[in-house]
Parts: structure tokens; C-alpha cells; sequence
């Protein structure tokens, strides 16, 4: 298997098209694989439950820590039964592609595997159980949609989430992540993207939506000249140290096998990430004097963001370099081009997830060249930055525009934004008729 197939979550996808079945039937158990998946797969939904959860709850005020932690947990229900519904078929089913040839499904899978048809507790994706692979793959389709959360946190009414994100899962997630992942035939496949663990279909295509629902959705009531400081910032270190712990299933999973690859994969995240974190955090004393908690936090998050694209294929050294990149850009852009902007990304959606990815993306064409200390096959290093800025615009023009329209026919047809005195009296008491903290 070429590190090109490696490199991509499409690796062993062709095993899952109906039309393969003896290739399913012949391969073999391996119980090393077996456990390292589900390992890998616990991990990533740690992410999202409790990590993002409290990651974010920490940094809105405290009339709103429940809706937030609350939309995390509904959103995880919610893209766990439709990933079982269609979901999964519409992101890797493989009929009708063939490798050079762009058809209608170049950009979307078919419904031959929808409702898990065919699935057997025999039914194996190379050497680990298919049940397993679906699973690892919900984990994905989950964080996704709740990373976009950050963006519009405090104002968007709990109905309209909900019916946002199943319709966002279905016509953006899913057909990212096919172009991307499915293997041969994928539109983003075929350019030669590479995109190992999600910078891409995760992080960019949440990043863009975030920001397109935070400008639709309007600023927070008395933003920017309101003081909205986090209520528990040691909530949010806890999540964001969740995150990092959890993110080693994300990424070192993505290598789909307990290999070289994978330990690879586990210490090019470390390394980046730390360097992020310490990125941000000097970035932040130089500019304000002072390095803060939440800054760190934030740039943890921005290392293990830019990282992911490029972990089956950067070396250590190129992992240094995303992470200090990704730190230093990602606090500008949280921080200084936000304000200059003027949009309101409540907890940094855009600014560290859309950001951090697109940087990752991009550095992650240079970083695979063996030239640089990489693992991946590029030997022109121009030729693959291009292809990897073009998967990066088509993402973003794609994601962009389809948000906006759901957007808009949502907010026409049942409105997106709580009242004025619902968002004053704070959604966890108008919305869910609860209370973070009782006195």
C-alpha cells in the first residue's frame, strides 16, 4: 500500500463497495488493530464528550454553560442516528466512482450501505471490524458539527440548532467528507489532497460554517463593548487537556492499523501541539504583556488543529514548524483580525479551527515531501502546495455558500436567534428551564 493511500482515511474504503465482497471476505482479523481502533475510537468521542463540551462551556458567561454542554450532547444523539440512518453511505459508498472520472458520485456516496444494510459482526474493513470503522468514522461526523457551536454560542435558539445541523451534516459534511476520504473517484481524492485526519472535511469545513452562521446569526447582545468574560476558565483547561489527550485516537487513529504510521502520527501531534501552545503563549505576552490560561488553552487547540491534516505524513521537524505557524496565525487571527473584522466568533470557531486548518492543509503539502523530513510521496513541493490550496478554496467556497442558504431558509422559516430578553435572561433558564449553578 502506497503511502499516498496511507495518507487518507479512503485507505481501505474500496473493501466496503458491495462489488468487492470477496476482498471483504478474504481479509483477516487482527486483534492488535481490533483494540487499537476501539481505543482510538473512545478517544474521539472524549473529544466532544465532555472535552468540547467543557472546553466551550467554560468560556461562555454563566447563565449559558448548560445550552452549550447541552448542544454538544444533542448533537452527538443526533449525528449518531443519522450517521446510521445515511449518513455513512453518503460519505463512503463507493459505487458508480471510478479513479479520473467526475459523476455525480465524485462528490456524494449512494445509499447502498444506508440503515447499515449488509452489516454482519463478521463484516471486517481490512483487518478490524466494519462495526468499528463506522463507529470511529461517527466520531468524526459528530465533533464536526459540534465545533461550529463555539461560533454562535448564547444566541441561536436550541430548535433551529438542531434542525441546522442535520441539514448541515447532510448536504456539507457527508459530501466533504466523500470528496475527501472515499477513496479513487472522489473529486478531492483524484487532485491528490492530502488530508489525513480531517483538516479539511473537519476543521476548515466547521471553521467556515462557523464563521458564515456567526455573521448570519448577528453580534451577541452589547458585543463588542459588553465585558462577556469566560465564567470558569478552569472548565476550559480541563476540556482543552481532554482534547489533547483525546486527539491521539483522532489523528493516530486515522492511520486505521496499531503501526508505524500511527506511533508516527502520535508524536508529530505532541510535538505540534506543544509548540503551538508555546507559540501563542509568547505571542500573547508580546502583545499584552501578559500570557493567559485561556490563551494557552487556545493554542493547544490550534496545534492539534493544524496538525491533522499533515500527521501521517510530516516528520517531527515539519511538525514544529505547523505547530509554531499555527499558534503564532491563529492568535492574530483570533484576536486582532477579529476585532479590526468586527464579526463576533464567540469562543474562536473561526479563528482557531478555520484558520488552524487552513494553514495546516496548506503546510501539510510541503511538510510530506521527503526533501522536508517527510514520510509522504511529494516530490514536487509547488505542484502539491497547489493542490492542496485548491482543495482548501473548493472547501471553503462550497462550505460557505451552502451554510448561507441553509442559514437564510432557516431563519425564514422558524428564525435563528433567540429574543432580546431570552438572550439577557440567558438560554440555559429561557431555553432548558434549568440552571448551571444553584446558590
Amino acid at each position: 500500500m502506497t503511502l499516498r493511500k496511507i495518507a487518507g482515511l479512503g485507505a481501505l474504503l474500496s473493501l466496503v463497495s458491495p462489488g468487492l465482497a470477496l476482498a471483504a471476505e478474504e481479509a483477516t482479523l487482527n486483534s492488535g488493530d481490533t483494540a487499537w481502533m476501539l481505543t482510538a475510537t473512545a478517544l474521539v468521542l472524549f473529544m466532544t464528550i465532555p472535552g468540547l463540551a467543557l472546553f466551550y462551556g467554560g468560556m461562555v458567561r454563566s447563565k449559558n454553560i448548560l445550552s452549550v454542554m447541552m448542544q454538544c450532547f444533542a448533537i452527538t444523539g443526533l449525528i449518531s442516528v443519522l450517521w446510521v440512518l445515511y449518513g455513512y453511505s453518503l460519505a463512503f459508498d463507493t459505487t458508480g466512482m471510478e479513479q479520473g472520472v467526475v459523476n455525480f458520485n465524485s462528490f456524494i456516496g449512494g445509499l447502498s450501505k444506508a440503515f447499515l444494510s449488509g452489516l454482519t459482526p463478521d463484516s471486517l474493513i481490512g483487518a478490524f471490524p466494519e462495526s468499528v470503522f463506522i463507529t470511529f468514522q461517527m466520531t468524526f461526523a459528530i465533533i464536526t458539527p459540534a465545533l461550529i457551536v463555539g461560533a454562535f454560542a448564547e444566541r441561536m435558539k436550541f430548535s433551529a440548532m438542531l434542525i441546522f445541523m442535520a441539514v448541515w451534516f447532510t448536504l456539507v459534511y457527508a459530501p466533504i467528507a466523500h470528496m475527501v476520504w472515499a477513496g479513487n473517484g472522489g473529486l478531492m481524492w483524484d487532485w491528490g489532497v492530502l488530508d489525513f485526519a480531517g483538516g479539511t472535511v473537519v476543521h476548515i469545513n466547521a471553521g467556515i460554517a462557523g464563521l458564515v452562521a456567526c455573521i448570519v446569526l448577528g453580534k451577541r447582545k452589547g458585543y463588542p463593548t459588553t465585558h462577556m468574560a469566560p465564567h470558569n476558565l478552569g472548565y476550559t483547561l480541563i476540556g482543552a487537556a481532554m482534547l489533547w489527550v483525546g486527539w491521539f485516537g483522532f489523528n493516530a487513529g486515522s492511520a486505521i492499523a496499531a503501526n508505524g504510521t500511527a506511533g508516527m502520527a502520535m508524536l508529530v501531534t505532541q510535538i505540534a501541539t506543544a509548540a503551538a501552545a508555546l507559540a501563542w503563549m509568547l505571542a500573547e505576552w508580546l502583545t499584552h504583556g501578559k500570557p493567559s490560561a485561556l490563551g494557552i488553552a487556545s493554542g493547544v487547540v490550534a496545534g492539534l488543529v493544524a496538525i491533522t491534516p499533515a500527521a501521517g505524513t510530516a516528520g517531527p521537524m515539519g511538525a514544529l514548524v505547523i505547530g509554531l505557524a499555527s499558534g503564532a496565525i491563529c492568535f492574530f487571527c483570533a484576536t486582532s483580525l477579529k476585532r479590526k473584522l468586527g464579526y463576533d466568533d464567540s469562543l474562536d470557531a473561526f479563528g482557531v479551527h478555520g484558520v488552524g486548518g487552513i494553514v495546516g492543509a496548506i503546510l501539510t503539502g510541503a511538510f510530506a515531501a521527503p526533501a522536508l523530513g517527510g514520510f509522504g510521496t511529494v516530490e514536487d513541493i509547488g505542484a502539491q502546495l497547489f493542490t492542496q490550496f485548491k482543495g482548501v478554496a473548493f472547501t471553503v467556497v462550497y462550505t460557505a455558500i451552502v451554510t448561507f442558504v441553509i442559514l437564510k431558509v432557516l431563519d425564514l422559516v422558524i428564525g435563528l436567534r433567540v429574543s432580546e430578553e431570552t438572550e439577557s435572561v440567558g438560554l440555559d433558564l429561557a431555553e432548558h428551564n434549568e440552571r448551571g449553578y444553584n446558590l
